[in-house]
């Protein structure tokens, strides 16, 4: 099991290995990313250095993990950090998480990842399986958010999802679907419904909002 700390993102990181560190491991899955591989990101901290670690993102903890020495690191400072460039996203902090950044103008969009930790479940009638939160286990067997960077024992799985943000000035909002989208934007929700339902938009679909969301810009 490799080791697991809580460091402050130093204001400048040296001579990290290079290499990749798999979902899948010798000792175990690894689902709780958003990525398959850490690989090496870049880091613009609001100072004006630049960094290059080994990063993945862990949608369980909802915080940025990255890699030295073969351990395990959340970034604990992200206030400090501007923008993250990991694998093909760009991500920002919003609190103690980051979204991703997925279209800048008069609105922005961001795309929350999340993940729900559940047991595979047990069997029940006609072939299927009941799966329960993961609220039991984590009182049964003491996780601390650190150890969600460990892999995770085989029977329990990660039920992914996106929570999508619009920023308007200073205000975000969140939706999931067409009807919570249309609901923030009243006076352009003909149109918007419109362009939906011409261009067959899906809301399950981050290529489909992105082009939804520049759509809107443009009204």
């Amino acid at each position: 099991m490799k080791y697991i700390a809580k460091v402050v993102f130093p204001a400048i990181i040296a001579g990290i290995p290079a290499g990749v560190f798999c979902q899948t491991t010798s000792t175990g899955a690894m689902p709780q990313y958003l990525y398959t591989e850490f690989k090496t990101s870049r880091v613009l901290m609001k100072a004006g250095q630049t960094q290059t670690p080994e990063m993945n993102y862990n949608i369980v903890t909802e915080k940025m993990v990255f890699v030295r020495d073969k351990k395990y690191y959340d970034l604990t400072n992200p206030e400090m950090v501007d923008t993250i460039y990991l694998q093909d996203g760009k991500f920002v902090p919003v609190g103690k998480a980051c979204y991703e950044f997925l279209v800048k103008g008069k609105n922005d969009l961001f795309a929350e990842h999340k993940g729900d930790l559940l047991t595979a479940g047990k069997p029940v009638g006609y072939g299927g399986t009941s799966q329960v939160s993961s609220s039991n286990y984590i009182s049964s067997v003491q996780l601390s958010g650190m150890q969600y960077n460990l892999p995770l024992p085989p029977d329990f799985l990660i039920k992914q999802s996106v929570i999508y943000w619009i920023r308007t000035g200073e205000e975000m909002s969140s939706f999931i679907n067409e009807k919570q989208f249309l609901k923030l934007f009243p006076a352009e929700s003909v149109k918007l419904k419109s362009f939906i339902k011409e261009n067959r938009i899906r809301f399950d679909n981050p290529e489909h909002l992105v082009k939804l969301v520049k759509y809107l810009n443009s009204l």
